[in-house]
């Protein structure tokens, strides 16, 4: 299946970078949020992302335009759903309401579309259970900020077709970036290694081990990491570190997925990263 309309719902950082990654590659895409602020301040955040492209001499003005040109914000689910190849769900890290929206989009949505998630941890088999399209639903799990990473993890359910992998597969590499399988599994791949040795150094940083810049140095200079944990964690966001470690405690039940208790008072005090000013850094000054 050529896939060339593509429905993002959540526009919020991860669903604005997924539609502008896909509208550079030449897809037709709406993206959707629950009102006009949200779609809006994705749009935004596109636009944002483009100017500075532009202003690096990464693409021209014209390319910038045309790319704008090609997405459309929206905030009803039928219009949103309707004639779209894809839909990538990149909404709130919580099953329930992910199950909900996928229920309602499997009734408002041809047969033939399929459903993609871009969670980080959750199952895709079980998302899929809310539809009567296990066969066209897989996982597409791009990674943040979605227009420089080239990673993307292409989930198979238990119900997920061959068909659908390979189109999932097909359409990331047209946007650029490259796909990698995983069965459905807590964590999939990259999470499954990453947020455990990032829990880690929270207990070290709790523990009086060391402090947060000498545990992200001996990482940075030691293992040669791009950025320490704890810095890797103020990007990411404290809330979807808790989230994901959460879900591998839960899903696993084995002890070493235990979430550090450090983190679940800083997400307490709001304390959650660049996107709050604070988390286990201070970025308001």
């Amino acid at each position: 299946m050529k896939v060339t309309r593509m429905t993002v719902v959540g526009a919020g950082l991860m669903g604005s970078g997924i539609a502008q990654v896909a509208a550079r590659a030449g897809l037709e895409v709406k993206i959707r949020d629950i009102d006009d602020k949200l779609v809006e301040g994705g749009l935004n955040s596109i636009e944002k992302n483009l100017e500075q492209s532009v202003a690096r001499q990464r693409i021209t003005e014209d390319e910038a335009k045309a790319v704008m040109a090609r997405i459309t914000g929206v905030v009803d689910l039928a219009q949103a759903a309707k004639e779209a190849d894809i839909i990538i769900e990149a909404i709130t890290e919580n099953m329930e309401l992910k199950k909900e929206l996928f229920t309602q989009l499997d009734k408002l949505c041809p047969a033939e579309t399929i459903f993609a998630s871009n969670t980080s941890s959750l199952s895709i088999t079980e998302m899929a259970s809310a539809t009567q399209r296990a066969p066209r639903f897989v996982g597409m799990h791009f990674f943040n900020p979605v227009p420089a990473m080239r990673l993307v993890e292409v989930v198979r359910g238990y119900g997920t077709s061959q068909d659908t992998v390979d189109a999932a597969r097909e359409l990331a590499e047209r946007m650029g970036k490259t796909p990698i399988e995983a069965k459905d599994s807590p964590g999939f791949i990259v999470n499954r290694l990453l947020v455990p040795m990032i829990n880690e150094a929270l207990y070290l940083l709790m523990e009086g081990v060391a402090s947060a810049e000498d545990i992200d140095q001996a990482m940075v200079l030691g293992a040669n990491h791009p950025m320490g944990p704890l810095t890797l964690l103020d990007l990411i966001g404290l809330d979807t570190q808790l989230a994901v470690m959460n879900t591998l405690y839960t899903e696993l039940g084995d002890p070493k997925y235990r979430p550090c208790p450090l983190n679940r008072k800083l997400v307490r005090a709001r304390r959650l990263g660049r996107k709050a000013g604070k988390g286990i850094y201070d970025y308001t000054q």
